[in-house]
């Protein structure tokens, strides 16, 4: 069956930016983050791609990395707090009760709390080295309740249906009734939630990586964009260095925004119409 086109263009949109970022980062032959291993400042070349930073860096490279870490940490908190906002959103929906009410006020207190405020703080404190790790773990904490609080409704909708009531009185247990019967109907959404965590992760990333706030040594698409407005790459007229990082996050935000909306498309099902 022919792909439809806003799939068909994500796919290759998202295809180049792993090309470029992950696997090209597979087989570097140098370790980008060291300085002065390249003359500086050297207009694309057939040795230099995309030339050299004024920090003696091959640009190509830096930007492998860059967007090979950035995508690591979007993926990596885009999983977990699907997973867990899922997972937390389906059971309060379905037990209710003081379950129900106890997730439901975590979910509501996370929610109105901004998190880049507190990752703000959190860089301040450590004089801008925070990790990765770190940044993940508080994003991946206040990023659970979102879908969480939309799966929530669908499952309290969902669990007065006909087939899950028939599942209960069968002896299933809850888990294999939340497996089985609820979260077949939100393949499509949960997908669509997937993506674009993604596209909240690196942007927050990036903008602190842009504020000097972020772990300078880690490569990022963020930390890239730092460097380069630092030794005012704008100002020299040192365009392979800004504008790279650039044009890649452009691209990893038009693709999997296509790629979103495309999935969602194909995998929505409407739950209160099911069976």
């Amino acid at each position: 069956m022919r792909l439809p086109g806003k799939l068909a263009l994500g796919a290759v949109l998202i295809g180049l930016i792993i090309l470029v970022g992950p696997l090209a980062a597979l087989v570097a032959p140098e370790d980008p983050r060291v300085w002065q291993t390249h003359p500086r400042n050297q207009w694309p070349s057939a040795e230099h791609l995309l030339g050299t930073t004024a920090l003696g860096q091959d640009t190509f490279w830096l930007l492998s990395w860059s967007v090979r870490n950035s995508l690591m940490l979007g993926v990596s908190v885009a999983a977990l707090a699907t997973l867990i906002g899922v997972g937390i959103g389906l059971l309060a929906g379905y037990r209710g009760g003081m379950v129900d009410r106890v997730l439901s006020f975590l979910m509501d207190a996370l929610i109105v709390i901004p998190s880049l405020p507190l990752l703000i703080l959190l860089s301040s404190m450590t004089k801008g080295q925070t990790s990765l790790l770190a940044v993940g773990i508080i994003l991946v904490i206040f990023n659970w309740p979102f879908p969480a609080r939309q799966i929530r409704a669908v499952a309290l909708s969902m669990r007065e249906r006909d087939f899950v009531n028939l599942a209960w009185y069968s002896g299933e247990s809850v888990g294999r009734i939340l497996w089985r019967q609820m979260v077949p109907y939100l393949r499509g959404w949960a997908v669509a939630n997937f993506i674009n965590t993604i596209l909240v992760v690196v942007a927050v990333e990036s903008s602190l990586a842009f504020l000097g706030l972020s772990n300078d040594n880690v490569p990022t698409i963020g930390t890239m964009i730092y460097w380069a407005l630092k030794y005012q790459a704008l100002i020299a007229g040192r365009w392979w260095w800004l504008l790279p990082p650039i044009i890649s996050i452009i691209v990893i935000f038009v693709g999997f925004f296509l790629l979103s909306n495309a999935l969602a498309d194909r995998l929505r099902v409407n739950p209160m119409a099911a069976r």
